[in-house]
């Protein structure tokens, strides 16, 4: 009867594509209104790897021209063709901050405020701009750990351990052993004077808006869920320049591997005030 018990809950475990490790342990009885059901992988993602890429190349490029006072002798160091991209008098080199220039590429902002959620703390709300169906929302940041890499001791009361399809975990805490581990890996990692992560997420002062991602809550009976997560694997073709920008970083160094990231898409149009709302459960049948 055990063996049964153990077989079952071990392939319903299997079946959920994303999990919040701890969240899911003390939340194993399932709620069908907060469930995301995907009917095999192929449609598991709402928009292409293709999309993805563009709209984090277009952010990213936006928030590197508006701080070329602290780049432009990195950017010098590029090859021409790559720097006119960057230094060419035809694109708009308007110094704004992280937010604003959020809104003014994306048209819209979003920002940590209190969760309209009782007792959920921290939420993510779309404070400026109209977000429209289809777009890429936010990024979850953290340390990327494959199966056989060690997450025990960052896992103990740890809300924050996101799950892949493949197995694949990223740790989105920003306090404690988490923090720390990461300011790690992302310190170790670079080319030359190429930063190849953005640790700002780990402060009130972020470079890249979108990556407050873990503090999007669940959804509940009465808050549907409006955005859903997918998995991007960041190609080798991505601008090395534009990599300070992600806020996620390999534990162990392989430059044979690529960075996953998760990038949180919007599932309709948001409007100004709303907060953002996942599932936590995504059942891939």
């Amino acid at each position: 009867m055990t063996k049964t018990l153990l077989k079952v809950f071990g392939k319903t475990w299997k079946s959920y594509k994303h999990r919040f490790v701890p969240w899911i342990c003390l939340n194993l009885r399932k709620n069908e209104r907060t469930l995301r059901q995907v009917k095999d992988r192929s449609k598991d993602k709402q928009i292409k790897d293709d999309e993805v890429f563009s709209s984090l190349t277009q952010l990213f490029t936006a928030l590197l021209r508006s701080d070329l006072r602290n780049q432009s002798e990195h950017l010098r160091l590029l090859p021409t063709s790559s720097q006119h991209t960057y230094f060419t008098t035809q694109h708009d080199t308007t110094q704004r901050g992280p937010c604003d220039t959020m809104l003014h590429t994306l048209g819209f902002c979003i920002e940590k405020r209190p969760s309209s959620l009782p007792s959920a703390g921290t939420g993510v709300c779309v404070t400026r701009g109209h977000v429209p169906k289809g777009a890429l929302v936010a990024m979850y940041p953290g340390t990327v750990y494959q199966a056989d890499e060690p997450i025990l001791i960052q896992s103990i009361r740890n809300s924050f351990v996101f799950r892949c399809i493949d197995g694949i975990l990223i740790d989105g805490n920003d306090k404690g052993i988490s923090k720390l581990v990461f300011r790690s890996c992302s310190g170790r990692d670079r080319l030359g004077p190429f930063m190849l992560s953005d640790s700002s997420w780990l402060t009130p002062h972020l470079m890249n808006p979108l990556a407050v991602g873990q503090y999007v809550n669940n959804c509940s009976n009465e808050k549907a869920a409006n955005v859903c997560y997918q998995e991007f694997d960041v190609p080798d073709g991505f601008p090395i320049e534009l990599y300070q920008y992600f806020p996620n970083v390999n534990y162990r160094p392989d430059i044979l591997r690529p960075l996953r990231c998760v990038v949180l898409v919007s599932l309709r149009a948001i409007q100004p005030g709303e907060e953002l709302f996942s599932n936590y459960y995504t059942i891939v049948h």
